[in-house]
């Protein structure tokens, strides 16, 4: 096992991955930029570094500073996270290079799964069902487009083989709007993503985003964990996830997670993934796979019993998975909101200093956050300032305590999105469950404020 352990990141997940490394009695260093100096985590660690100023460019971005922090505390391992550096090939190649372990998959499957038509492919050939579409990068040919389009019927999506986020997508109604859309799409994901190739997919009207949970180690073990539905979204962002998924049949959703381990196995994945997939009318389409761990992960950690970060590090480490699939069991029901540093309503960042910061508690209730009262949130980073998890018995027993919970919680000093999850808890579609990935979105044009 690691003695020392880099923790690349911050917020939240840094805090996270620090209380991991104490559980299993690792030191943890802690990296952070001019901004976040006074963040909890730098406070309770053991050591720490300054790597740059606020701009994530100079600091969570540069992987020279992050590795000579690596190289001046003597770690052996480096934990990228979420975000920033987490899914990138060449970070994950440097760290290697330069001696140290990478807690994530090995480069090679990062490349692989990061570019969304290599994804495709090899998904393909692993027997995962993917949404119809072009079969690789598109090219500058019209003609040859427009006949894509026509066999996968309209409307089509054009997406950036190198995008994320939500970003570099674009929905094609008709073949009149067809070659304009490929060229701003392509010269969009060239400038956001230095890669310009696009490719092309059936549009689903209204599907659900599904996603499913895999871990695997260095010994060809791999198990998936269930699934979180997470289709409550605003511009592709997830605002609200759960697990498991309401009113799906638990055979689809073992067919799906078996066929997510064989594709593991077959590409030899190692670490934390998450498969993501449209699903509509009792079918699942691959979209793409998150080399990482995901901001949502303790839903499942609540319904499976199982750390993921731990096991992350464990199978790092070039330990076995500590469990086989039959001995996972799904318990109950678990709910995530996101808490970001926003206006409610207008979705306006809200950084400053938060003045009273008091978390909620009871049976079934968790809070991951690395704010505190008087810290101050910085301008220069995502606005999630923490998450709260509930757990219950059933759906509507977590629905309750999520209720509860956000009533209880008070974050003075800045705006948060409290009130918006506040209103979505007893939203009458919301809590029959199984709304679609638009849903959010119609919801919030017809509750303008």
């Amino acid at each position: 096992m690691f003695k020392k352990i880099l923790i690349a990141n911050r917020g939240e997940i840094a805090l996270r991955i620090q209380r991991a490394c104490s559980e299993l009695g690792i030191k943890a260093v802690m990296v952070y930029s001019e901004a976040d100096r006074e963040a909890k985590y730098v406070k309770l660690a053991q050591e720490a570094v300054c790597i740059g100023p606020a701009p994530s460019a100079l600091s969570y971005l540069s992987m020279p500073a992050i590795i000579s922090a690596a190289e001046v505390t003597d770690a052996e391992a480096i934990h990228p996270g979420y975000g920033f550096l987490s899914e990138n090939a060449n970070f994950a190649e440097r760290v290697e290079q330069s001696g140290f372990q990478f807690i994530g998959p090995t480069p090679e499957s990062i490349r692989i799964m990061g570019d969304k038509v290599s994804a495709k492919q090899a998904m393909i050939k692993a027997g995962v069902p993917c949404v119809p579409g072009s079969e690789g990068e598109l090219s500058d040919d019209a003609p040859t487009n427009k006949r894509i389009a026509r066999a996968i019927g309209y409307p089509v999506i054009i997406k950036a083989a190198g995008g994320g986020g939500g970003r570099g997508m674009r929905v094609v109604h008709t073949e009149a709007a067809l070659i304009n859309a490929i060229q701003m799409t392509k010269a969009e994901a060239g400038a956001a993503f230095n890669n310009a190739a696009v490719y092309m997919e059936k549009y689903l009207q209204n599907p659900r985003h599904i996603e499913i949970q895999i871990l695997a180690d260095k010994h060809k073990n791999a198990v998936y964990l269930g699934e979180r539905d997470c289709s409550m979204q605003r511009r592709h962002q997830k605002v609200i996830e759960e697990s498991p998924a309401p009113g799906i049949a638990r055979k689809l959703i073992e067919k799906i997670g078996e066929r997510c381990v064989a594709a593991c196995k077959k590409i030899g994945y190692r670490g934390a993934g998450t498969f993501e997939f449209l699903y509509e009318n009792g079918e699942f389409y691959f979209i793409e796979m998150n080399t990482r761990v995901q901001v949502e992960h303790p839903v499942t950690e609540f319904t499976t019993g199982i750390d993921i970060v731990k096991t992350q590090i464990l199978v790092a480490a070039g330990e076995k998975l500590p469990f086989t699939q039959r001995q996972i069991e799904m318990r109950g029901h678990s709910i995530e909101c996101r808490i970001n540093a926003e206006d409610a309503w207008k979705f306006t960042p809200s950084p400053g200093r938060i003045t009273m910061w008091h978390p909620p508690g009871g049976p079934g209730v968790r809070v991951d956050s690395h704010v505190y009262t008087n810290y101050f949130v910085p301008p220069n980073y995502d606005s999630m300032i923490g998450k709260i998890i509930v757990h219950g018995d059933t759906r509507d027993q977590a629905l309750a305590r999520m209720r509860t919970a956000l009533n209880e919680t008070v974050i003075e000093g800045i705006q948060t999105n409290i009130p918006l999850h506040r209103e979505l808890m007893v939203d009458a579609k919301f809590m029959a469950g199984g709304t679609n990935i638009h849903y959010l979105e119609e919801w919030l044009a017809a509750h303008k404020r």
